[in-house]
């Protein structure tokens, strides 16, 4: 079973590096049902000019439409780092039962992002969520993602 949360993981990543070369943030998310996979889809609020459009936002409303349901039950969602305050709200709603994540807020700020520092931990206990956090899940691959953002000379951040 670990094996497939790796592969779907660096599904996620290796689509957060496709956003990265395509002038987007260093995240992606990648949702997946009794091991298939809905959506694989990295931030696209450049493209788009939606706040928004984050990895897992992105990805949730893929999903969505594929299963022609908001109701996300049983999926699992694999993000390339600890989704925001939006982010979790938005998987909670849509029933996403397990979030497996890389980086982290930490990361992601120490890359320039504004983000909150409010982690999934707390966010889950002050909503009284059942969905199931794992942490620092393939880490180090994930974090890569943003050093090869940080590289780049047209990088925006928000």
């Amino acid at each position: 079973m670990k094996d497939n949360h790796e592969k779907y993981m660096r599904m996620a990543i290796a689509k957060a590096q496709e956003g990265v070369e395509k002038g987007q943030t260093p995240f992606a998310a990648c949702i997946v049902k009794n091991g298939k996979v809905l959506s694989c889809e990295h931030n696209t609020v450049w493209k788009d000019i939606d706040i928004t459009s984050h990895g897992e936002v992105h990805a949730i409303r893929v999903a969505c439409q594929k299963a022609k349901t908001i109701d996300l039950s049983d999926c699992v969602i694999y993000s390339t780092c600890e989704p925001c305050p939006m982010c979790f709200s938005a998987c909670h709603w849509a029933n996403i039962k397990t979030i497996f994540y890389g980086a982290n807020i930490a990361d992601a700020k120490k890359a320039g992002f504004h983000e909150l520092a409010i982690s999934n931990k707390t966010l889950k206990k002050m909503g009284k969520s059942s969905m199931k956090i794992i942490p620092d899940f393939l880490r180090e691959e994930a974090v890569k993602v943003f050093t090869l953002w940080l590289k780049r000379k047209d990088r925006k951040v928000y």
